[in-house]
């Protein structure tokens, strides 16, 4: 049994294509990504094809957000169908494009795809002795006023700390600590999400979001004070998953 972690699957399936000479699925896409960047052509296929190979029935998989591009969960059938076919227990994280979940009904989430899919957000889930804890977290990119970015990251921050105490409260004394966003704006030493961690002795902290050469050294990689930071942007691991513990 083992621990793993991915990002930004970015699905946006319509239906399946089944290529008999081959035995195997292809997918039809709505919005493919490798209009941002080849490495992502035939991203799905890569998916399904590494994760068979990797991940085995009993292995925990958290998702660290932008699960598919819909807008709600309808239109995301096909999306979220193609999750819980993949081995193992997946928890998901909510990601900065999931426009399907509004953090109030998390636990509607939780309800109709019991079973299947687990949904992280203020609550935790345990792994053997570790609290899985988290939330989306934010970084200044200069998209929106600063006076905005300080109203999310401040709720942020609430709701990571409500995720931390849930699991404190009920006794877990280990910590991985999981972001969508990565864990400091670029430049930034520290910030809320990263004293939080020091504060109740995360191990690791782990994050996705960030896309392209470019990004993918905008936040910590590594060991820093302790804490060990890791990126898991699927395009970044070369869509598989990182084994965690």
């Amino acid at each position: 049994m083992a621990l793993y972690a991915i990002g930004d699957l970015h699905l946006s399936i319509m239906r399946e294509k089944t290529a008999f000479l081959f035995r195997r699925k292809h997918y039809e896409l709505y919005k493919p990504m490798d209009v941002f960047d080849p490495v992502w052509r035939n991203h799905v296929d890569r998916i399904e094809r590494i994760w068979k190979r990797r991940i085995r029935l009993e292995d925990t998989v958290m998702i660290t957000g932008d699960h598919s591009w819909c807008k709600n969960l309808e239109e995301g059938e096909k999306d979220f169908e193609f999750i819980q076919a993949l081995p193992g227990r997946k928890i998901l994280l909510r990601g900065n494009h999931d426009m399907f979940w509004d953090v109030g009904k998390t636990d509607r989430l939780n309800q109709r795809f019991k079973g299947s899919l687990s949904f992280l957000q203020n609550n935790f889930f345990s792994y053997e002795d570790y609290a899985l804890v988290g939330t989306k977290g934010i970084c200044f990119e200069g998209k929106d006023s600063w006076e905005h970015f300080v109203k999310i990251r401040d709720r942020e921050e609430e709701r990571l700390r409500s995720s931390f105490e849930k699991a404190s409260q009920e006794g877990y004394r280990k910590f991985i600590m999981f972001l969508h966003y990565p864990p400091t704006s670029i430049g930034e030493q520290e910030s809320c999400f990263t004293r939080m961690a020091a504060e109740y002795g995360a191990e690791q902290v782990i994050y996705s979001h960030c896309h392209g050469q470019k990004r993918y050294y905008d936040s910590f990689h590594g060991e820093v004070e302790g804490i060990e930071y890791r990126l898991v942007s699927s395009d970044f691991l070369k869509f598989q998953p990182l084994r965690l513990l």
